[in-house]
């Protein structure tokens, strides 16, 4: 049975990375120190014996007994809400975090495929991105906090496979939804549910013509797994290439739900993107990959998971605190 250390595995994204390797026969151990995510995206495999648990900070050393093939580092904060209160701690995951899981990967013998964002492009000068388009980005603005750390990973990361010749793997992430979803982590989906289920306006930052493009996260995780699987170094977007404005996508929220709030505007964000979406072109020749569930279908199942929250869950308008994590 192949091993493989997932970090983040309490997060969104990595606790369905933890389903899906364990759909496919592998040991799981999951890792996370839940500053972000949520012990309850893995109770349901708690009981499962091939999956393991260790909750540890990736910025501090990691030690894993026995061997391990595969490690997917899927530790960072994520939503910009999280990396604007935790700058310091979004900066670390993505540097020490890396340095150490790289130095296990090397130890172990093992490939790594690291988490890598859309945001290394900030905002694009270049429409659609490709992966051989350097970005725009502000290094000292308030989101550089999390842009850079995620453009140090990629650097950080081909310098181990340069001179280690350690195998790695970089996925640029763009958009993605679905169950699991922290409802008020300040992403447009969650925010534009709950405030639907909440029987609140709806808010749009910017004139609304800013544009994005949502992958539904089983399509996500498909591209990583054949990724990780791949002969291919470098990075690789996977996203889903169907753009919309956020004006655009707050209507389809409004028609989705059944509510009948007003659209409310307020200014966009410092260095906030004005338009997110990915090439595809080298996934589908690499990985034979390309996103099958269409927004229609993905957006009804994440609603259908929002809905069914508690009240407690639904109308907690605080965000997450982070007290316990910040040192001053």
């Amino acid at each position: 049975m192949k091993k493989i250390l997932i970090t983040g595995a309490a997060g969104f994204l990595g606790s369905h990375l933890c389903d899906r390797f364990i759909k496919e026969g592998y040991h799981v151990i999951g890792m996370d120190n839940f500053i972000t995510g949520d012990k309850k995206n893995l109770e349901h495999l708690i009981e499962n014996p091939d999956f393991e648990f260790i909750e540890h900070d990736v910025t501090e050393f990691i030690k894993i007994e026995g061997a391990l093939d595969y490690i997917l580092h899927f530790a960072s904060p994520a939503s910009p809400i999280d990396y604007l209160k935790i700058p310091i701690q979004t900066l670390k995951v993505g540097s020490l975090g890396t340095h150490n899981l790289l130095g296990l990967a090397k130890a172990k013998s093992a490939r790594i495929l690291i988490a890598s964002t859309s945001e290394v492009y900030g905002d694009p000068l270049v429409h659609p991105q490709t992966e051989d388009y350097y970005g725009n980005v502000n290094t000292i603005g308030p989101r550089g906090v999390y842009d850079e750390a995620k453009r140090f990973q990629e650097s950080i990361t081909m310098a181990y496979h340069r001179f280690h010749s350690v195998e790695t793997r970089i996925v640029r992430i763009f958009n993605t939804y679905g169950p699991r979803m922290r409802l008020n982590d300040g992403r447009v989906i969650p925010a534009f549910m709950g405030q639907a289920l909440r029987g609140e306006d709806l808010t749009v930052f910017g004139d609304g013509s800013q544009t994005r493009s949502f992958c539904y996260v089983d399509d996500q995780v498909e591209g990583i797994y054949r990724l990780l699987l791949s002969d291919y170094p470098y990075p690789v977007n996977i996203g889903n290439p169907h753009e919309i404005s956020i004006s655009d996508f707050a209507e389809e929220v409004i028609k989705l739900t059944g509510t009948t709030q007003k659209i409310i505007y307020k200014d966009l964000p410092v260095n906030d993107p004005l338009q997110r979406q990915p090439d595809i072109s080298l996934a589908k020749k690499l990985l034979g990959w390309e996103p099958k569930v269409d927004r229609v279908e993905g957006m009804k199942i994440t609603f259908d998971y929002f809905k069914n929250l508690s009240k407690e869950e639904l109308f907690k308008s605080d965000h997450k605190d982070f007290k316990d994590h910040i040192k001053k």
